[in-house]
């Protein structure tokens, strides 16, 4: 694993969606100034930030559930993309890189929740961490 949340490259990927979210808002109408831009910029924020604060926890299990806060952060992100798309507030460019990115940051916080989990089953509906107490046919 990594030393640092920086050489992760969900947290890469997500600050680039960050900036990206603060360089399209800018051009917001300026009643939204305090509605939907701030919306999106908090959701932007959230997702690397949650990433980095994760990684500073010593269990993966305490790491996997800051990712999950960053997975619902990006959904929220993506859904106020949609509206802004909506509103005309972005191009249809505009719109298509950051669903774009949204797409590969969201497939990348799925493949590190699921290699700091050990249940290699998608039909799981809670992740199985290595210090979980599983019984078996044994027990």
């Amino acid at each position: 694993m990594s030393s640092s949340f920086r050489d992760l490259r969900v947290w890469q990927e997500a600050m680039k969606l960050a900036s990206g979210i603060y360089r399209v808002t800018a051009s917001f109408p300026k009643h939204e100034l305090y509605g939907l831009s701030q919306q999106m910029r908090r959701a932007a924020v959230s997702v690397p930030s949650n990433i980095a604060e994760g990684k500073g926890h010593r269990s993966d299990k305490g790491f996997v559930n800051f990712l999950f806060h960053a997975r619902g952060s990006l959904l929220e992100l993506e859904t106020q993309v949609e509206i802004a798309r909506d509103l005309e507030y972005l191009l249809p460019q505009e719109t298509e890189v950051l669903l774009g990115q949204t797409k590969t940051v969201g497939k990348s916080l799925t493949g590190l929740i699921n290699a700091l989990t050990n249940c290699g089953n998608s039909y799981s509906a809670a992740p199985c961490f290595a210090d979980d107490r599983r019984p078996t046919t044994d027990d």
